[in-house]
């Protein structure tokens, strides 16, 4: 019989586990080497386990694992620097990344740019900083490195965009200059500023949502975000 593949101590994070008969759990992982996986953690709910505590959502790790099944043997699991958590008022957008990459990431197909954003997201949003600009950053250039990107800077037909202009935009379409009274009008200014990631002003930060949201939208094709929902739920309460 042909031995196992090995990995060794790969950066990775845990986006999504769910319970698997008594004491073990199947753990949707994202990696830098080798994308996103689902390994099955034996005993990891075991109260002796020690990775019961290292498993947790928005912590970088160091993962061991044999196999490149479906559900490869986790085998290890270890903090990677320092502990890492987010804020409560911060846990949605977390889960929303999260979300993002389970549903838009195939297994087996690495996406080390992603993985350094995600990191990098995670790091500003465990701060004090506006969540809004990294959260827009990531989904841009996720939908870049997935090859569903736009070029905010030219229209369709190869003229540059300028600020005091209108344009329409549609997902995995050319920008196109129109009339400023088109409802669904976005200001030049505010495409350059998604195009530079500077997003300088609320305004730019609402286009950018909607432009990129709208994007996002067309490549799950149907599919529904939960955490979005949540998301809607809790903001409409207040």
């Amino acid at each position: 019989m042909r031995n196992p593949q090995r990995f060794w101590l790969t950066p990775g994070y845990v986006l999504h586990q769910h319970a698997y008969r008594d004491t073990s759990r199947i753990v949707e992982v994202f990696t830098r080497e080798q994308g996103r996986l689902s390994l099955f953690a034996r005993g990891a709910r075991s109260p002796k386990s020690a990775l019961r505590a290292t498993l947790r959502p928005f912590q970088p790790l160091l993962i061991s694992w044999t196999g490149r099944s479906e559900a490869g043997q986790l085998t290890a699991a270890e903090i990677a620097g320092d502990f890492a958590q987010l804020p409560a008022g911060r846990l949605m957008s977390g889960f929303y990344l999260n979300e993002l990459l389970l549903k838009l990431t195939e297994r087996f197909d690495p996406h080390p740019g992603v993985f350094d954003e995600y990191g990098e997201a995670l790091r500003v949003l465990g701060g004090d900083a506006n969540p809004e600009p990294p959260l827009r950053r990531f989904e841009k250039r996720l939908l870049e490195e997935l090859g569903y990107g736009t070029d905010f800077t030219l229209t369709d037909r190869g003229e540059a965009v300028e600020p005091g202009a209108r344009y329409r935009v549609q997902p995995q379409r050319p920008v196109i200059r129109c009339e400023p009274s088109l409802p669904e009008a976005v200001s030049g200014s505010s495409l350059i500023e998604l195009a530079r990631e500077s997003f300088e002003n609320e305004q730019s930060l609402r286009d950018a949502k909607r432009i990129l949201r709208a994007a996002i939208e067309a490549c799950l094709d149907g599919r529904t975000l939960g955490s979005r929902t949540i998301m809607k739920s809790l903001q409409g309460r207040n």
